[in-house]
């Protein structure tokens, strides 16, 4: 499975909100300069983040953006979700009763093995991302990263 590169944008983006103090925000810009990334995209990735729940957006002069909830609520399935969606990468056609191969109806009455095999992969993937939270992120990052990261951020306005 291979998921965009906004993906990446946004787990780095949550982590780095994740370290401010709190009830600081960065903007877009800022996040962009950070990373060097385009910030009219990176600002709609954003969007769909607070469409999720996952971030909070203010305006004016000191907003941006913020986590909207604690980071022990926001797993990494939440963020991967909000801008990738739930559904499965991988979409059974039903091939095997197509062409010179085709098997017969009644040999496909139960789910094809391959789309279900599929089908636990995705769920324990999601299992997996589910079970990660911001914090656990937090919590494994070296102890003077939040420090740099906030550092590092205030010069970018």
């Amino acid at each position: 499975m291979k998921l965009p590169v906004s993906t990446e944008w946004v787990l780095h983006c949550a982590t780095t909100l994740a370290q401010l103090d709190p009830g600081s925000t960065a903007s877009a810009a800022q996040l962009a300069q950070y990373y060097d990334l385009p910030a009219a995209y990176l600002a709609k990735q954003l969007q769909a983040l607070v469409r999720a729940g996952v971030l909070a957006a203010t305006t004016g002069p000191r907003g941006g953006f913020r986590l909207a909830r604690p980071v022990s609520e926001i797993t990494l399935l939440q963020i991967v979700e909000a801008v990738n969606g739930t559904s499965s990468p991988y979409e059974c056609r039903e091939i095997r009763q197509q062409g010179r191969g085709a098997l017969p109806p009644e040999d496909c009455r139960r789910t094809c093995i391959l789309a279900e095999k599929m089908g636990e992969a995705h769920d324990a993937w999601r299992h997996s991302l589910a079970g990660v939270s911001l914090a656990d992120i937090l919590a494994a990052l070296p102890p003077s990263a939040p420090a740099r990261t906030r550092s590092r951020l205030a010069g970018t306005r």
